[in-house]
C-alpha cells in the first residue's frame, strides 16, 4: 500500500506569547501549504492545533510551524501528542477562541508601528492615510488594552468599536495581515482624536487637530498628548523657552528630559550612535535610548544639563509618526520652519506622581502644565511608561535605567518551578512582582510610592497582573523597612486573605534579583552598590559585600563601605555638601585646607553649626552607602551643594571625568572586625587632590579607578577564602556606566565571574523580583 494513504492526527499545545501576534493566521497559511485539514484555536492553555494528514504532510507542516514563527511570537513551550484521525474531514478551520481557569498564554508587549502599517499611512490613496490608529497583527497596541485572556477583541478596550465591513473583512480573512488584529480600526469605525484647550474649549477635530498641535508646538506651547499608555508633555525640544517653561510647570528643574525625532538621519545629527543603540532604537519595541551628544546638537540646553547623553527615541505609534511629519513638513505654521524636528516627549505627570492616564484625569492633572490637550477616545487599560535604557559600550548589553512600555509584561524565566509569590518591591521606583510556574513577571515602572496616587496604581496594577495571569499568591515578600507603604500594604493584604507575609532585607533582595535574572543558583559573593535601605542592624545600608547562597537562603554580611553620618537624615541626601562635610571630620578634617570648600559661601552658617549636630549625633545615622559616597565626593569637588533628582551629583562626577587618566586612589580593604572596604581613603585621596591643586576631571577619574580597584580587590580576597568566584553586581549605582563598562571586566581580569543585570533595571526596580524569587524558593523549601 502506497505509504501517503496513511492518515495520522497530531495535537500541538503551544504556550507562550502566541496570541494577538498572528499565530492562528501564520498556522492556518502553514496548513494549505502542506495540506493538512484540522483545526487552531486560542484557549486558556495556549494555541491548539490538531492537524491530520500524511506522515510527509505532517512532517512538512511541523517543520515550518517549529522553524518559521511570526515576529512578534515568543513560544516558551511547544509539545505534540498523536490523536485518533477524523474520518471525513475535509477543510482546515480557525476555530473561536476559548476560555478557561488558569493559563499558559503571555500577552504581547506593545510594538512599534510595522513598515507595512507606515505605507498605508503615507499612501493618500489608502483609506488610512494620515489615520492615527492604525495597525495590523504585526504591530500595535497589546497590554495596555487588555482585560484579560485570552487575548480577543471584547477583552480588550476596542470592544467598544464595532468594526465597519471593509474592517471586518481584513479580520475575517485568514490570508489578510490584519486577520485577528484585535485593535483593527479605520477612520469609519475606529478611535478618533480632537484638540483642546486647557480649559476643554474644542479648537480642532479628527486629522485637522494633529495638524494644529504640530503649529501650536511650532509656537511654544506646552502639550499635553495621549498616548499608548498614558500621556505625555511635549514641547519643542529646540526652544530654551519652550523648555524651561515645562520645567517650570512641571516642578523638575535639572532632571533629563526624553526627545522623539521622526528617523535616524535627524537622530544622528543629535548624537553619536553604536550600532546596538541605533538597534534598539529602529526596533519593534522602540525604548528611549540614552546616547551620547554630538557637540553640535541644535537642541536646548535645558533638555539633559548634567549629562553627556540625551534620551533619544523614535516615533512608535501612527498619531507619533503623523506629528513628527507635521512637524518636519509644515510651512504655513510660522515664517521661520524650525530646522530640526524634535520634541521633549516626558511623562505626563507631575514629579513622583504616576502618569495620567484618561481624558478627565489628565485635564485634573495637567492643566497647569498644558497649555493644549490632543485626547483620543481608545481607553488605556494599563498605564505604561517608556521605557529607558543605554548600551553598554564593552558588552554590547542593554543597561536598563527603566523598564516599562514594549518590555512588560514579558516575564523573566526562574531556574525553577514553584508557588506562586507576590514581591511587592521597595519604596522608590517600585515595581510589583509574581510568580507562576519558572517564570516571574516584574510590572512595568510605578515610581516613587511615597503617595497615595503612586500607591493607588500599585495596587491597580496588582489587580491587573493577578486578572491576566489567573494567580493568586501563597505568599508575600515586602522590604525590611516598616515603615515603606509597600510593607504596610503587604501586611494589609496578607491580613485580607490570611496569606502569609515574609521579610527580606533591601540588599539580600538586590542580590536575589540579579541571581534570579540569570538563573544562578550556586552560592555568589554579592555587590550590593545604591542610596539606601534599612539594614539590618538598624543603620543605612548601601554599599554591601553579600554572601548569598540561593540553596538554602542564608545570609551573611561580609563587609560594607566605612560609615559616614548623615547630619540632617534626609535633608543631608538633598544637600550633599552636609555629606561632604562630614566624611571629612571623620578623617579628621575640621577646617578648609588650601581648596576652599565648595560649599561655604552658599551654606557658611549651616557649615559653622554642623559641627554640634555630628557632635550631639543629632538625627544623625550612619550609612555605608556608595551613593552618598558618590554625592560627597561630587559636593567636595563644587559640583552639587543641593540636588533636585535622585542620582544628580552622581551624574555629574561620572560627566565630568578625564579618561585619559590611569591612576586610581587607594581602597583598602580593612581586615579587622568588622571588615570594611575603606571608603574613607578615597574620601581623603580626593581632598588631598583638591588641596594639591589637581584639576576636578582628574579628581573624578581617580576616584572611580579607586572605587574599581577597591572593589575588585575585595571580591577577590573573600572569593580565595570562600572559595567562591561568581560575584553578582546590583544596585542603583551600578546604572554609572563607568561602573558598569569597567568593573565586570576588572573582575574578569581578576579570574572572576561577574554576573549582571541585563534585562531589568539593576536599581530599586528589580528589588520585587528578588523578593519574589527569594519567597518562591522559601516555599519550595518549607514545602521538601
Amino acid at each position: 500500500m502506497d505509504k501517503n494513504m496513511f492518515v495520522l492526527r497530531h495535537q500541538f499545545i503551544i504556550t507562550g506569547q502566541v496570541q494577538g501576534v498572528g499565530f492562528r493566521p501564520f498556522v492556518y497559511r502553514t496548513a494549505m501549504d502542506a495540506a493538512v485539514t484540522g483545526s487552531v484555536n486560542n484557549s486558556s492553555q495556549g494555541v491548539i492545533i490538531e492537524a491530520q494528514g500524511s506522515p510527509e504532510q505532517l512532517e512538512a507542516f511541523t517543520e515550518t510551524l517549529a522553524g518559521e514563527m511570526p515576529p512578534l511570537a515568543q513560544v516558551v513551550t511547544f509539545e505534540m501528542d498523536e490523536l485518533t484521525p477524523v474520518a471525513g474531514e475535509t477543510e482546515f478551520i480557525i476555530l473561536e477562541s476559548t476560555g478557561g481557569s488558569g493559563h499558559s498564554v503571555l500577552i504581547s508587549a506593545d510594538v512599534a508601528t510595522c513598515p507595512d502599517c507606515l505605507n498605508d499611512i503615507a499612501d493618500p490613496q489608502n483609506r488610512r492615510f494620515r489615520y492615527p490608529f492604525t495597525n495590523c497583527t504585526n504591530c500595535g497596541p497589546r497590554y495596555t488594552i487588555t482585560h484579560s485572556i485570552p487575548y480577543d477583541r471584547p477583552q480588550t478596550s476596542m470592544a467598544c468599536f464595532p468594526l465597519c465591513p471593509d474592517c471586518q473583512r481584513e479580520y475575517n480573512d485568514p490570508l489578510d495581515r490584519r486577520f485577528h488584529a484585535q485593535p483593527n480600526a479605520c477612520p469609519r469605525c475606529g478611535p478618533k482624536v480632537w484638540l483642546t484647550s486647557n480649559t476643554n474649549t474644542m479648537i480642532a477635530q479628527g486629522d485637522e487637530s494633529i495638524r494644529r498641535l504640530a503649529c501650536e508646538l511650532l509656537e511654544g506651547k506646552i502639550a499635553a498628548v495621549k498616548g499608548l499608555g498614558g500621556f505625555h508633555l511635549v514641547c519643542d525640544a529646540t526652544s530654551d523657552t519652550a523648555v524651561a517653561t515645562l520645567r517650570t510647570r512641571k516642578h523638575r528643574p535639572d532632571k533629563p528630559l526624553a526627545v522623539m525625532v521622526p528617523d535616524m538621519e535627524t537622530a544622528k545629527k543629535l548624537a553619536d550612535i553604536l550600532p546596538a543603540e541605533e538597534a534598539w532604537l529602529t526596533g519593534v519595541k522602540r525604548p528611549i535610548v540614552l546616547a551620547a551628544k554630538r557637540p553640535s546638537h541644535a537642541l536646548s540646553s535645558l533638555v539633559a544639563p548634567d549629562t553627556n547623553f540625551i534620551g533619544l527615541m523614535l516615533p512608535y505609534t501612527p498619531l507619533h509618526h503623523v506629528l513628527l511629519s507635521d512637524l518636519t513638513h509644515t510651512q504655513n505654521c510660522m515664517e521661520k520652519k524650525k530646522a530640526l524636528p524634535a520634541l521633549v516627549m516626558t511623562s505626563g505627570n507631575m514629579s513622583s506622581e504616576p502618569i495620567a492616564l484618561g481624558n478627565r484625569e489628565a485635564m485634573e492633572r495637567l492643566s497647569d502644565i498644558a497649555d493644549i490637550f490632543l485626547y483620543h477616545n481608545r481607553d488605556i487599560l494599563v498605564r505604561t511608561d517608556d521605557s529607558v535604557l543605554r548600551v553598554n559600550p564593552t558588552s554590547g548589553d542593554p543597561l536598563f535605567m527603566r523598564r516599562a512600555r514594549g518590555f512588560t509584561p514579558e516575564p523573566v524565566f526562574l531556574a525553577d518551578k514553584g508557588p506562586v509569590v507576590l514581591g511587592v518591591g521597595p519604596e522608590l521606583k517600585c515595581t510589583v512582582t509574581l510568580t507562576k510556574g519558572d517564570q516571574a513577571f516584574p510590572s512595568q515602572h510605578i515610581g516613587n510610592v511615597a503617595n497615595l496616587e503612586t500607591m493607588e496604581f500599585h495596587q491597580e496594577l496588582l489587580a491587573h497582573m493577578e486578572k491576566t495571569l489567573q494567580v493568586k499568591p501563597e505568599l508575600i515578600v515586602r522590604d525590611l523597612h516598616p515603615d515603606y507603604m509597600t510593607s504596610e500594604r503587604a501586611e494589609t493584604l496578607g491580613s485580607e486573605r490570611s496569606i502569609p507575609v515574609a521579610i527580606l532585607q533591601h540588599h539580600y533582595a538586590h542580590i536575589h534579583a540579579v541571581l534570579a535574572e540569570n538563573q544562578f543558583t550556586d552560592p555568589a559573593i554579592g555587590f550590593a552598590l545604591d542610596g539606601t535601605g534599612l539594614g539590618e542592624d538598624g543603620t543605612i545600608w548601601g554599599g554591601e559585600c553579600l554572601l548569598v547562597m540561593p540553596e538554602d537562603l542564608s545570609h551573611q554580611r561580609l563587609a560594607h563601605f566605612s560609615h559616614i553620618p548623615l547630619p540632617g537624615g534626609e535633608a543631608a541626601v538633598k544637600e550633599p555638601w552636609r555629606i561632604a562635610q562630614a566624611a571629612l571630620r571623620e578623617i579628621g578634617i575640621t577646617s578648609p585646607g588650601t581648596y576652599r570648600w565648595p560649599w561655604l559661601d552658599e551654606f557658611s552658617r549651616e557649615s559653622a553649626f554642623l559641627p554640634k549636630i555630628l557632635d550631639k549625633r543629632i538625627n544623625t545615622p550612619l550609612t555605608s552607602s556608595c551613593g552618598r559616597l558618590f554625592d560627597a565626593v561630587a559636593a567636595l569637588c563644587g559640583l552639587a551643594n543641593t540636588i533636585t533628582y535622585e542620582g544628580q551629583a552622581a551624574i555629574r562626577l561620572e560627566k565630568i571625568q578625564d579618561m585619559t587618566e590611569t591612576h586610581a586612589y587607594p581602597c583598602p580593604l580593612k581586615s579587622h572586625e568588622p571588615i570594611a572596604l575603606n571608603t574613607h581613603k578615597l574620601i581623603r585621596g580626593v581632598i588631598e587632590d583638591l588641596d594639591a591643586g589637581v584639576p576636578v576631571p582628574v579628581v573624578a577619574r581617580r576616584f572611580h579607578l579607586g572605587l574599581i580597584t577597591g572593589l575588585v580587590d575585595m571580591a577577590y580576597s573573600f572569593s580565595l577564602i570562600l572559595d567562591i568566584h561568581h560575584i553578582a553586581l546590583s544596585g542603583g549605582v551600578m546604572q554609572n556606566l563607568t561602573l558598569a563598562a569597567e568593573l565586570p571586566i576588572a573582575l574578569e581580569q581578576a579570574g572572576l565571574v561577574p554576573l549582571v543585570h541585563k534585562k531589568i533595571p539593576p536599581n530599586d526596580a528589580c528589588i520585587s523580583l528578588g523578593q519574589a524569587a527569594w519567597g518562591q524558593r522559601k516555599l519550595l523549601l518549607e514545602h521538601s
